[in-house]
């Protein structure tokens, strides 16, 4: 039986402040129902993502602010962190961390900059709403191997599938200046590395 992460609750102190700090960056509202003084609910989903966030009145027991640690996966982190700050959040900047499998608790362990080599799930950010919900960017370009379902192969946004083949682009000239002849059958090229490089398993060179 297929579960799929559907949505996540966040506790807020203030509905009307968290709805406008989510919308400005970008996430779409889904719905704002209250069906009375004491119960309201928000959906905000962010861009590309198959998962939603709620919030509002009487949703949860939480805290405001106790949901920590929230992944938010971009394939250009640094590039994230600019749209992040034009539309109005305070991201930090970027960092990796220095045993350089995930990321430790809070700020500790934290190295500036993206990951030396760049590799896929190394580099970070972080943010926070309002009231204190914290948020992390994760960087990955290519998935491990068994993540993705290699039959399948999608794309959340228009901008993620242009990244992937810049990526498909600079490899396949690497291809070419190996072989030393134009490929004529670049297009078989080109789809065989977006699979392989969102399934996690080899590429092609």
């Amino acid at each position: 039986m297929d579960m799929k992460l559907e949505v996540v609750v966040i506790p807020v102190s203030d509905v009307d402040r968290a709805k406008e700090f989510y919308t400005a960056l970008g996430w779409r509202l889904d719905a704002d129902v209250a069906t009375s003084e004491s119960f309201r609910v928000v959906q905000v989903t962010p861009p590309g993502s198959p998962a939603s966030v709620i919030f509002g009145t009487s949703v949860t027991a939480q805290q405001p602010g106790t949901a920590q640690g929230l992944h938010l996966i971009v394939t250009d982190v640094e590039a994230a962190r600019d749209e992040l700050k034009r539309l109005g959040a305070e991201p930090s900047e970027v960092f990796h961390d220095e045993g350089g499998v995930f990321h430790h608790a809070g700020t500790g362990a934290r190295v500036p900059g993206p990951d030396p080599q760049r590799t896929s799930y190394g580099s970070f950010l972080s943010f926070s709403d309002p009231d204190g919900n914290g948020w992390l960017l994760q960087e990955i370009t290519s998935r491990l191997p068994g993540r993705v379902d290699p039959g399948t192969t999608t794309y959340a946004s228009a901008g993620d599938l242009a990244a992937a083949l810049r990526r498909a682009a600079a490899a396949h000239g690497e291809h070419e200046a190996r072989t030393g002849a134009e490929d004529p059958d670049w297009p078989d090229w080109y789809a065989g590395y977006l699979v392989a490089e969102q399934a996690g398993t080899e590429l092609p060179r």
